[in-house]
């Protein structure tokens, strides 16, 4: 039976190639195919590769064809609409929704289950609010830099030109100017395309230092300055680690490398570019602390900031503690959660490293809080924020502004097809190959970027004033519930309890983190005692 289809194709085309020698016409075209499929067999049955092409000469290519379109087939007709993941189906449809202008408004309830260990929802108010339209800016280094920037509620998160073709960038960009709100650049650098559009731009500074780097890979001062200095560039971002995966470097390949990406980073081309795990300029948390002071100097007093996923708590503590110590701090603090991510990354990094945002972003808000540094520096939460709830739930727990690249990347026209790293984006988003990239209409797609993000600042606004509250930054944890057990419902202030200002100098915090603060290191990332193996 293995071979039953195989048998048929030859006994097919054996009776067919006379019929059209003989006949000619109509013939040939089954004689043809006939042969072909024959052809393929035999192939099937002597390549070494496939196991089961082997054992299931022509039918077997059945299976592969299967596997191709299961990613569709489940998405367009088998998943629910909060089933899917990343990004499910619902979530996928609001941003659709918002950044068209259509309807965003559901009939007949909630898909969700309320019921189930998981569910959150928000106390409203029956002194609500009417805070239609309204919108709120937050300042980043207020009181410590010579140009401080005025930063919108929510704002795009880094994605570089090169995982995102040109246009897509220049969409993002134009957006960003029309909303006024920031789009980061990623630690690709600073690219034509960033500029073309006109929006504020947060440079991101990763371990390559593009756009600042000099031959060898290290972080060349001199071509910072330049950089820095241009007007579109607000603020200024040293990456440590990011969500999708945290502590893994990469080397983008000579091939890969254009006129333009050569441009952008700083990078000859015809050679492999190295981005290292770690960086060099620094090695020691006093060391970046020192670092990051420095580059507020040079970019002539523009706010500087880091950004992390948090891996080991007692790191983040030793950094904080180095903050205290110098009497210095970064303007702002970008958390990334494990979930986040918009390029590729390995398996394992993606799935298994990395704290989740909520988990991190706390301990980074106790540890400012506890070492009395919140009131200094801002804090920023990046991941997975796709609703106002979103937004709203990061900022009771303790952030200032929030950042998000998927959900702008879905804006844009993104379809989930979750292949961003093959260059063929069925969307034209993530890809340089101009025939793809060409889909992307910049006036239409920064329209869309701009109408989703103030559509969502819209709900936000609504969600605050539902509260009874007249600001974001009013929400608190204890407004937030969620459904621990099947009988048991808890606030967010009872899963993640505050810290008292100061408690970390006073010996008085939680005892974990008071654990944590004494075994911190300014001088090392590894704590106090621990010896090398």
């Amino acid at each position: 039976m293995r071979f039953l289809t195989f048998g048929l194709v030859v006994l097919a085309a054996c009776a067919l190639v006379p019929l059209a020698l003989s006949n000619g016409g109509a013939w040939w075209w089954g004689a043809g195919a006939a042969a072909a499929l024959a052809l393929l067999g035999v192939y099937d049955l002597v390549q070494p590769k496939h196991a089961l092409l082997r054992n299931y000469p022509i039918i077997g290519h059945g299976r592969y064809l299967m596997e191709a379109v299961r990613p569709e087939i489940r998405q367009y007709f088998i998943e629910d609409d909060t089933d899917g993941r990343p990004y499910d189906r619902e979530q996928r449809s609001l941003i659709y929704q918002r950044a068209k202008g259509q309807s965003e408004y559901d009939a007949f309830g909630s898909e969700l289950r309320v019921g189930e260990v998981g569910y959150e929802w928000l106390e409203h108010s029956l002194a609500a609010r009417d805070l239609h339209h309204a919108r709120w800016r937050v300042t980043f280094g207020e009181g410590t830099c010579a140009q401080p920037y005025s930063a919108a509620l929510f704002n795009i998160s880094a994605m570089s030109f090169g995982s995102l073709g040109p246009r897509a960038i220049e969409s993002l960009s134009a957006g960003a100017r029309e909303g006024e709100f920031w789009q980061n650049t990623g630690e690709g650098g600073v690219s034509r395309y960033h500029l073309a559009g006109g929006g504020d731009l947060v440079w991101q500074l990763g371990t390559g230092y593009f756009g600042a780097r000099r031959a060898d890979g290290g972080f060349d001062e001199a071509r910072f300055k330049v950089q820095a200095a241009h007007e579109r560039v607000r603020m200024i971002e040293v990456k440590l680690s990011q969500g999708a995966k945290p502590g893994h470097g990469g080397i983008l390949p000579a091939n890969k490398i254009t006129d333009v990406i050569s441009e952008a980073r700083g990078v000859p081309k015809g050679k492999d570019c190295m981005s290292p795990p770690g960086h060099s300029a620094f090695s020691t948390p006093r060391e970046l602390v020192r670092f990051v002071a420095r580059l507020r100097e040079v970019s002539g007093g523009k706010p500087v900031g880091i950004k992390l996923c948090v891996g080991r708590p007692v790191e983040v503590l030793a950094l904080v503690k180095a903050m205290h110590a110098e009497g210095e701090a970064p303007d702002f603090i970008t958390v990334d959660g494990g979930e986040g991510g918009t390029g590729a990354a390995p398996v394992e990094f993606a799935d298994h490293m990395g704290t989740p945002l909520r988990e991190g972003l706390v301990l980074v808000r106790d540890a400012l809080v506890g070492a009395g540094l919140r009131d200094r520096v801002r804090l920023v939460a990046s991941a997975k924020v796709v609703t106002a709830m979103d937004i709203a739930r990061l900022i009771a727990l303790g952030a200032d502004t929030c950042n998000a690249a998927r959900s702008f990347m879905i804006a844009l026209g993104c379809i989930q097809a979750q292949v961003c790293h093959t260059n063929e984006c069925p969307a034209g988003v993530a890809t340089l190959d101009p025939s793809r990239n060409r889909a992307i209409h910049v006036p239409t797609k920064s329209e869309r970027v701009r109408r989703f993000q103030a559509k969502t600042l819209d709900a936000l606004a609504e969600i605050v004033g539902a509260t009874g509250l007249s600001h974001p930054h009013e929400l608190t944890p204890d407004r937030f519930l969620r459904r621990t057990g099947l009988d048991d419902v808890r606030s967010l202030a009872e899963l993640h309890p505050p810290v008292a200002r100061g408690a970390l100098l006073d010996g008085h915090a939680p005892e974990r983190l008071q654990h944590l603060w004494d075994q911190a290191d300014p001088d090392a990332f590894a704590p106090r005692g621990h010896v090398e193996r």
